[in-house]
């Protein structure tokens, strides 16, 4: 299966809105999709249950702490024909715990808003990633998207100049549309809306095509050891 994980230290920056866009995605494209929610708020478990019974279907799984012992350890079960996990980590998530997740994914995107503060405040994480993280000795591809941008807005040019001095891509630029909006509130990704504005869903495909090839790399490397068990646990 290929492994999304969606982060960022900041919190407010559309890390959950991301992620259920892009498990909507990928469910929408006819992929078993699996989302993982280790936010506390599990604001993800709550668009997963306005989801329509009439949408293609996502394995939602609350992650976050407050149940320990076996049962959590059921709970994080992964189906076995599982093809896509989406996972949204809550705000704050770094150390031991970031470089244990880090471990479990292929690929890391890190949403950051158009404010001065969040761009420090991201700066500072991808720092953290590479350093206390030691991203750059892992098999894991590592991209950030530019969030809630409002149409016309000079995008970034420091936090740009900082990501090719480190080498990781600027993604892509997503605005701040009603259309997410429309769609969270009907457990819905963008992509699965009718009458959506085709230049919003075109800011989706460098997206798309970063994941396509995040995913190739993946396959590439040598597989991981096979299970024991019949259901992957994460």
């Amino acid at each position: 299966m290929f492994r999304v994980m969606v982060v960022n230290a900041k919190g407010g920056s559309g890390k959950t809105t991301l992620s259920t866009n892009i498990a909507g995605y990928y469910a929408d494209q006819g992929y078993h999709t699996a989302l993982m929610d280790y936010d506390p708020q599990e604001s993800a478990m709550a668009w997963h249950a306005m989801r329509p019974k009439t949408a293609a279907p996502i394995h939602a799984i609350s992650a976050n702490r407050h149940v320990t012992g076996a049962t959590r350890s059921w709970r994080l079960r992964i189906p076995p024909e599982t093809q896509r996990v989406v996972v949204d980590v809550p705000a704050g998530f770094t150390g031991y715990d970031l470089q244990n997740m880090l471990r479990r994914v292929d690929a890391v995107i890190i949403p950051v808003l158009p404010s001065p503060i969040d761009i420090h405040v991201t700066s500072d994480f991808i720092k953290d990633l590479f350093l206390t993280g030691k991203i750059r000795a892992m098999p894991v591809e590592v991209g950030v998207i530019a969030n809630r941008v409002k149409k016309d807005t000079p995008v970034y040019h420091p936090l740009q100049r900082f990501l090719k001095r480190l080498e990781i891509p600027f993604i892509t630029t997503l605005w701040d549309s009603p259309s997410y909006t429309d769609a969270a509130e009907h457990g819905l990704s963008i992509h699965e809306l009718h009458d959506v504005d085709p230049s919003e869903l075109a800011q989706w495909e460098p997206l798309q095509e970063w994941l396509a090839a995040a995913e190739a790399k993946a396959e590439s490397q040598e597989p991981p050891p096979i299970p024991r068990t019949t259901t992957s646990r994460w």
